[in-house]
């Protein structure tokens, strides 16, 4: 059976989520982490992608990115994954896969949705209850988003930009958003849409998707469907 289509278009983010094979573990030590983030800035840099959001869990990532080109994201998806399973695997002296097939992915609209789908990515780890507040994780753009580290990986999107006319404002801006959580029925709607790989946003958004991929937003977009293109050798 031929795999259904990702949605995928230039310029629109999208919500990335590639969780490890049966939830094992994908980072281990510090150097796990540091790893994967500098080949997620190498491979953005070569193939077009801007990073606005990320989270690295023990057992998966979450990534909010931008495609300047038309196969970008999934350019990156293939080529980090590949090389960070050979390094994971040697360094653990372990074997086989390490990613569950292929990662999900859902477009994002551009207004309120974007910074709750950022707020969902970097408030992750305080959800699965290993931190209490987001700067308390390291491995988390809240560093830079909220915190103000320097992180030469991140690229803010126009969307976070608009919270301030200085960086000081949108800080402060952006913890008071983040201070106040996300409703657990935007959570619900975050998660759907990662996990039928459709479509986060407004009704005029999904139209509009839906005219320039020529496909209905019902129609089922991705899954988990395991791809030698997309495993690690």
């Amino acid at each position: 059976m031929p795999r259904t289509i990702r949605p995928n278009l230039v310029n629109i983010p999208q919500h990335v989520i590639q969780r490890g094979n049966n939830r094992c573990k994908c980072f281990t030590e510090n150097g796990d982490y540091a790893v994967y983030l500098d080949k997620l800035y190498e491979y953005s840099q070569k193939f077009g992608v801007q990073i606005h959001a990320f989270v690295l869990m023990t057992n998966h990532v979450h990534l909010l990115m931008t495609p300047l080109y038309e196969h970008s994201i999934s350019l990156l998806m293939q080529a980090l994954g590949r090389y960070y399973v050979r390094f994971f695997n040697s360094r653990h002296k372990r074997t086989g896969t390490l990613w569950e097939g292929r990662f999900k992915s859902s477009l994002v609209d551009t207004d309120s949705y974007f910074l709750q789908v950022m707020m969902y990515i970097e408030l992750n780890p305080v959800r699965a209850n290993m931190v209490k507040n987001p700067g308390d994780y390291r491995w988390s753009s809240f560093q830079g988003n909220g915190a103000d580290k320097d992180i030469k990986l991140l690229v803010p999107h126009r969307t976070y930009l608009a919270l301030g006319v200085n960086d000081k404002d949108r800080l402060t801006t952006y913890n008071q958003l983040i201070l106040s959580r996300i409703p657990k029925h935007i959570v619900d709607k975050i998660r759907q849409a990662s996990r039928s790989s459709s479509v986060f946003g407004r009704d005029e958004f999904k139209i509009k998707v839906e005219n320039q991929l020529n496909q209905k937003q019902h129609l089922a977009w991705g899954g988990d469907r395991r791809s030698n293109k997309f495993q690690s050798k």
